[in-house]
């Protein structure tokens, strides 16, 4: 009994070992499928949002994604497997992407503040100097 229980667990151990997929020609590099990732996640983010602009002009942005780095989506798509083959992999590459997503939004909270404190400082402006912030309209002359 105790030699058929060890050679059992000797055959999970070995099959634990064994890669699932193996590594496409055409692989994608890590850094790479981390920007390819944030840029796709940003697209279907903004296809949530403005889904009818979209389809007003039938316009796909996954593709634009894919031709600005080079790769087709079967490249994409195999690389992706690849990696998510590789628990500990695909866990640095979205930990990677979490981290860059949360800078792009916290670069944008900052420029949507310093644009609302600029936006503040002009109706201010205005407030206090309406007269010369109007236009000046056109003097009707006789000439004319």
């Amino acid at each position: 009994m105790k030699k058929v229980f060890c050679l059992i667990l000797g055959m999970v151990i070995a099959s634990c070992g064994e890669k699932l997929l193996e590594k496409p020609e055409n692989l994608i590099p890590k850094g790479e499928m981390i920007n390819i990732l944030k840029d796709l996640t940003i697209i279907n983010s903004a296809k949530n949002t403005n889904i009818i602009v979209l389809h007003d002009y039938d316009f796909e942005p996954t593709s634009l994604v894919f031709s600005k780095y080079g790769v087709d989506s079967l490249q994409f798509v195999e690389s992706d497997r690849y990696y998510a083959s590789l628990p500990d992999e695909y866990e640095i590459i979205y930990e990677a992407l979490e981290k860059l997503l949360e800078e792009e939004k916290n670069a944008l909270s900052d420029a949507k503040k310093i644009k609302d404190s600029l936006d503040a400082l002009k109706r201010q402006e205005t407030l206090k100097n309406p007269i010369k912030n109007k236009t000046t309209s056109k003097v009707n002359d006789s000439l004319q």
